[in-house]
């Protein structure tokens, strides 16, 4: 065989000649027109894509639902209702995916006295400050929320004592947010806010000092009213409050009802965050049939703003309004020694699919994780007289389309989008998600043509963007 030094000179012999030569400037040429080529196409593609929508800014109360409990020992039981017990439950809360817990009031109240009132000094039935922020730093590891009802007067016949005492209070409360503040609590309640003097004044006041420790601390007002003007009044000066109202509260909504009544609200308060309840303290049982509980929740998931329940909504417990006094608030119902149905208690809806408590829990968990109904856009369709249908959307995730039927007979939703921004249509199809009615199947999909719902069914479907 010839030396490996012979044929090296023999292949640069041939490498240099023309052809390869010219052979080589081709390939190269090809490559580089072939990565130009692929360039182009990318700088197409990105100057033709849609541009993502920029993310608003949103604060924890943006993210998912808040829970009250209004009054620790009904919550609890009389032998564990204090902050150490209520500890012992952040698990179980927690399950819930609930941001928030609204605790108390638990602050010391002699009936009303207010020189024995004491904001600052927690009810040594309920525990101490140790046990407190205990408790405050539990929640934190757990990214749960505590906010601090603190109503002076909550076992008084006036909530906000006299008005000729007025200024006194004014000035207890002052104190008392700061206060409490620097104890590290996330926000604070005050209920029947009607009663006071000025509302509008006092609030926007209490706002100023909740705020002055961080943007990430909230302020919420609660009043019995349902009156939309009296509410704007009442926010009117106020930035980022959320107000808790008996504006849904009426006993015969229908659909059309319940739009008009949505659509108003959402077009007043225009692009600041709102709250939805069916009142500032009480049960959904007490507002809400129970045959339209699950289609109320759906509702208060699904609305843009922040959902806030009861103690006890997530299961359909039934009792008084929660007015943080012992004797009216109901008993959670933890497991059948307590309760006549085990059905009707935690214990016995914990394992079932079909169950309140599972359906809560899942929409919870929905509504902290889908963009389009953490932030989305509202759009409100038109159709029949007992049907309520909307579509959340944001930028170019799933949309999701809700469908209320708050009738007593079957209904064939014919849903009208003159409502949609234009480019915007229904799809033909649509997948299922969740129905509050058993029977249907998860992930079926429906034609919006022939969409049938039960009598008091809501249905949550989904359906994706289209460009």
């Amino acid at each position: 065989p010839r030396p490996p030094r012979r044929r090296l000179e023999e292949l640069l012999k041939v490498a240099g000649s023309p052809a390869w030569v010219r052979t080589r400037w081709a390939l190269l040429l090809l490559f580089w027109l072939g990565w130009l080529g692929m360039l182009a196409g990318a700088v197409v593609i990105i100057v033709q894509a849609p541009r993502c929508r920029e993310l608003p800014e949103q604060r924890w109360w943006h993210k998912g639902a808040l829970y009250r409990i209004g009054d620790l020992r009904a919550f609890l039981g009389h032998d564990t209702g204090n902050l150490a017990g209520l500890k012992e439950q952040l698990d179980y809360l927690s399950t819930l995916k609930v941001k928030g817990i609204v605790l108390g009031p638990i602050h010391k109240n002699q009936e009303d006295d207010l020189t024995e009132t004491n904001l600052e000094q927690i009810d040594p039935i309920f525990g101490s400050k140790e046990d407190f922020e205990s408790l405050l730093h539990s929640a934190k590891k757990k990214s749960i929320r505590v906010i601090l009802d603190l109503t002076p007067n909550y076992k008084g016949q006036n909530p906000w004592f006299q008005s000729i005492q007025t200024d006194t209070v004014a000035i207890k409360m002052k104190e008392a947010l700061r206060f409490w503040l620097q104890t590290g609590v996330d926000g604070f309640q005050v209920r029947d806010v009607q009663n006071l003097t000025d509302p509008s004044s006092f609030l926007a006041e209490w706002q100023n000092i909740t705020k002055s420790v961080s943007e990430d601390r909230l302020l919420i007002a609660g009043t019995d009213s349902s009156d939309l003007q009296q509410i704007l009044r009442l926010l009117e000066p106020t930035k980022d409050l959320l107000l808790t109202s008996s504006y849904l509260s009426h006993s015969s909504l229908t659909g059309n009802h319940t739009n008009f009544l949505v659509t108003q609200y959402l077009d007043a308060f225009g692009s600041n965050w709102c709250s939805w309840s069916v009142s500032q303290a009480g049960l959904l049982t007490s507002f809400v049939s129970p045959q339209l509980l699950r289609l109320y929740q759906l509702l208060l998931f699904t609305l843009p703003g922040t959902p806030v329940f009861s103690y006890g909504d997530e299961i359909g417990l039934e009792g008084a309004g929660l007015s943080g006094q012992p004797a009216k608030a109901p008993v959670m119902l933890w497991d059948e020694s307590i309760s006549l149905s085990l059905y009707h208690c935690l214990q016995g809806q914990s394992g079932d699919p079909d169950s309140l408590l599972f359906l809560f829990r899942w929409l919870s968990d929905q509504r902290g994780k889908e963009r389009s109904l953490l932030h989305g856009d509202f759009y409100n369709l038109s159709s029949g007289p007992d049907l309520f249908s909307y579509i959340r959307q944001w930028d170019q995730n799933e949309r999701f389309l809700v469908v209320l039927n708050f009738g007593d007979v079957g209904q064939l939703a014919r849903l009208g989008a003159s409502n949609l921004p234009t480019g915007t249509s229904l799809p033909a199809k649509v997948d299922l998600l969740l129905s509050t009615q058993p029977g249907r199947e998860k992930g079926t999909s429906l034609e919006l043509e022939h969409l049938n719902l039960q009598p008091h069914e809501g249905l949550l479907l989904r359906f994706p963007y289209v460009a």
